[in-house]
C-alpha cells in the first residue's frame, strides 16, 4: 500500500526545473529512513529540486556520505551527529564539519525481538546465542554494541551482521535466535517477522537499569513501544530511543533547503509524510527542532525562525 502512494504521488507531483540533481542518502531496505528518503525525493519536485534517494547501510555511513560530499541530503541519528561533530566515534576521532541539520523527523526505538516461544525473557539470557546485530555502519549496529557492551554481553553473544530484511528472513528460518532493530515503530521487518512467527519484544529497561547508559548517552531517552504495534505483543515495551534527523551539506544553497523544508512542512507535505510512514505523524513545526544539538544550515535557520521555533 505504501509504495502505491508512493508512486501515485510521484506521478501527481509534476515535473522538476531544477538543473543540479542531489542526492539523498537513506537507509537499509526495509527500514524507516529508506522509506523517508524515497519519499522527501517525490516532494522535492515541489520545490522545483531534483533528489534522488540511495539506500545506504544507516546513519553512520550517511554522515560519512554527507560529510564528504559523496550525499548532499540525508537521514542520521542525533547521537550519531553529535558524536561526528565531536570526534568521539569509536575507533573514530575524525570531526565530521560538513555535517548540518535540517531538522526533526521522528523518535527511534530499540527493538529487540525474539520468538515468544523461546526461553529468551530478556537480553541477558542471549548469553551464547545468535543475534542479527544490524549491518555495517548503521545506527543499528552501533546502539546494538552500545547497548550489549552495557550489560557485559557484546563479546558473548553470536554476532550477524545483517541488515533488517536478510535478519528477518535469517530469523523466520531459525538461524538467529533474535535480532535487532533501530528505527522508528512499525518496522516492516518486524511486521514480517510477526506475520511468519509468533513473536515477543524484550524489556530494554530491565536490563540497563543498573547501568549508568542515560547518564554516559544523554541524547538516548526512555520510551515504550504500545501493545500491539506487532501482531501477538499485547502488552507496551519499554525501551529507549534517539531522535532521526534530516542533515545537508553546507555546499548545498540556503535558497534550496529553505524551499525544501517548506514543502515538507506545508499541511499537504506533512500529510504526505504521514502516509507514507506512521512515524511521520511526529512531524510538525512545534517538533521541528526536537533533538536538534548541533548546528543548523543556514537555510533550515531561516525557515525555523520564520516559524518561531528558533529565537
Amino acid at each position: 500500500m505504501r509504495k502505491f502512494i508512493f508512486i501515485f504521488a510521484f506521478f501527481l507531483l509534476g515535473g522538476y526545473s531544477h538543473a543540479e540533481t542531489y542526492r539523498f542518502a537513506g537507509g537499509p531496505a526495509g527500514g524507516t529512513f529508506q522509506y523517508y528518503a524515497e519519499a522527501l525525493a517525490s516532494l522535492a519536485l515541489k520545490a522545483e529540486l531534483n533528489v534522488k534517494p540511495n539506500s545506504s547501510e544507516g546513519s553512520i555511513v550517511n554522515i560519512r556520505l554527507v560529510n564528504s560530499g559523496k550525499s548532499d541530503f540525508a537521514v542520521a541519528y542525533s547521537g550519531d551527529v553529535f558524536k561526528a561533530l565531536n570526534g568521539i566515534f569509536s575507533n573514530d576521532t575524525k570531526k565530521y564539519s560538513n555535517v548540518l541539520a535540517m531538522c526533526y523527523f521522528f523518535s527511534a526505538a530499540a527493538q529487540l525481538i525474539v520468538k515468544s516461544d523461546s526461553d529468551i525473557k530478556s537480553a541477558k539470557e542471549l548469553r551464547g546465542k545468535s543475534v542479527g546485530v544490524g549491518n555495517f555502519g548503521s545506527a543499528a549496529l552501533a546502539s546494538c554494541e552500545l547497548f550489549f557492551s552495557e550489560i557485559g554481553l557484546w563479546h558473548s553473544i553470536r554476532k550477524r551482521f545483517d541488515g533488517y530484511n536478510q535478519a528477518e528472513q535469517s530469523f523466520s528460518k531459525g538461524e538467529l535466535d533474535a535480532f535487532w532493530i533501530f528505527t522508528g515503530f512499525p518496522n516492516d521487518a518486524a511486521e514480517k517477522a510477526a506475520a511468519h512467527n509468533t513473536i515477543a519484544l524484550i524489556d530494554l529497561l530491565k536490563d540497563i537499569q543498573e547501568t549508568d547508559m542515560f547518564k554516559k548517552y544523554p541524547y538516548f531517552t526512555k520510551t515504550s513501544i504500545p501493545a500491539n504495534t506487532y501482531r501477538g505483543v499485547v502488552t507496551d515495551t519499554p525501551t529507549f530511543q534517539d531522535s532521526a534527523l534530516w542533515i545537508v551539506n553546507p555546499r548545498v544553497p540556503a535558497e534550496d533547503v529553505y524551499k525544501f523544508l517548506s514543502i515538507v512542512y506545508s499541511d499537504e507535505g506533512l500529510k504526505f509524510m504521514a502516509q507514507i510512514h506512521p512515524s511521520a505523524k511526529e512531524m510538525s513545526i512545534g517538533n521541528g527542532l526536537k533533538g536538534v544539538v548541533t548546528p543548523l544550515h543556514p537555510g533550515a535557520g531561516k525557515f525555523w525562525k520564520e516559524k518561531g521555533i528558533l529565537k
